[in-house]
């Protein structure tokens, strides 16, 4: 229940070098890097709901942990995989679906912080979201 709530994107560490390193291009990448990302998160037991709000879009995305599901990242890159509850950490192993790779995403609560991480290929970047 600590993700319960809205966030909003505050600033990131290394995300243009991960966009990069995921195949994003240039002018994509510097819209990205000012995308206004907010998230509400609600947990019900094992079932989450997401809503994703940004300058390119607005979805929710609903999953039960430890479930395997699709999801499609704001340029198209079709993602499959789970979540999973360690500790307090909320834990993503994906693969993409267009060339098998593995893209790993770490959300934890930290004070009024959400700190999510992201592990593609070598390259860690972090995004740290304030809660509204």
């Amino acid at each position: 229940m600590a993700f319960d709530g809205s966030w909003k994107v505050d600033h990131s560490d290394n995300y243009e070098k991960f966009m990069e390193k995921m195949g994003i291009n240039v002018v994509k990448r510097k819209v990205a890097a000012h995308d206004n990302l907010k998230l509400t998160i609600k947990q019900e037991g094992n079932k989450f709901t997401v809503n994703e709000s940004s300058t390119f879009r607005t979805i929710d995305i609903v999953f039960e942990l430890g479930v395997n599901f699709t999801y499609t990242l704001a340029d198209g890159t079709e993602l499959s995989g789970t979540w999973n509850l360690e500790g307090n950490k909320l834990i993503g192993k994906f693969t993409r679906v267009d060339n098998g790779k593995e893209l790993i995403a770490v959300r934890e609560v930290s004070g009024n912080e959400l700190i999510q991480t992201y592990t593609y290929e070598g390259v860690e970047a972090k995004r740290f979201f304030k809660k509204e």
